[in-house]
């Protein structure tokens, strides 16, 4: 049943199809001196959008080892982890991460949660996953990988990897190293938490968690 209202809309308007073709986020204008010097940035939200291209291959491997290793084999959902969660977190009480596919994290970016009571968390699930499913149905991973990374928040009114790697490396997104691709990655499980400014110990330590993951898939020599 509350499948079914989700998806009518009764807790909020779930974007259709046509919407998701037309997806726009919010940039920074940039404004420079004539011979070339950033003098400032005006913004809603502080966000560069960067072509897929520009993203070293190591970053997109650390992200897909770290946030979603099925990216390639699902189409939207993955019932593995789901039920994995589902098992340790309820019936062991361990923390076994969030279950959520880098589409399904996209979906939630895109779309803010909207505070119903105790009913916040399911019809929110429910939410991303159609969402996510549609995604997948309308975008290639590729694509749904570049809207990813061109939406995903870092904090501090930092959005994408391309002003997250300005903002923490002072350097564009192409010639990050894969350790600072580490940290960028780890830092989204919590954007606070895993800062490495203010937390520069929680994101070695994270750093580290995400190298690895790499390892441990095959994408990072030891």
């Amino acid at each position: 049943l509350l499948l079914i209202l989700t998806s009518l809309g009764a807790f909020g308007k779930v974007p259709g199809r046509t919407e998701l073709k037309k997806i726009q986020n919010y940039t920074a204008s940039e404004v420079y001196s004539a011979d070339n010097y950033l003098l400032g940035r005006y913004y809603v939200e502080n966000r560069t959008n960067t072509a897929i291209e520009e993203v070293p291959d190591f970053l997109i491997k650390a992200l897909i080892a770290t946030e979603d290793a099925r990216f390639y084999s699902h189409r939207g959902t993955d019932t593995r982890s789901i039920f994995r969660v589902i098992f340790k977190s309820i019936l062991l009480n361990r923390d076994a991460g969030g279950g959520s596919t880098i589409t399904q994290q996209l979906a939630k970016n895109l779309y803010p949660r909207k505070k119903l009571g105790f009913l916040t968390i399911p019809v929110a699930k429910i939410r991303e996953v159609i969402i996510a499913k549609r995604l997948e149905e309308i975008y290639t991973k590729t694509e749904i990988l570049e809207l990813y990374l061109n939406t995903v928040p870092f904090g501090d009114n930092t959005y994408g990897i391309e002003t997250a790697a300005l903002v923490f490396f002072n350097k564009k997104t192409r010639d990050l190293l894969p350790e600072e691709s580490a940290v960028l990655v780890g830092m989204l499980k919590g954007n606070t938490d895993y800062n490495p400014v203010r937390n520069y110990d929680a994101a070695l330590e994270r750093r580290n968690v995400v190298l690895n993951q790499m390892v441990r898939f095959k994408y990072l020599e030891k």
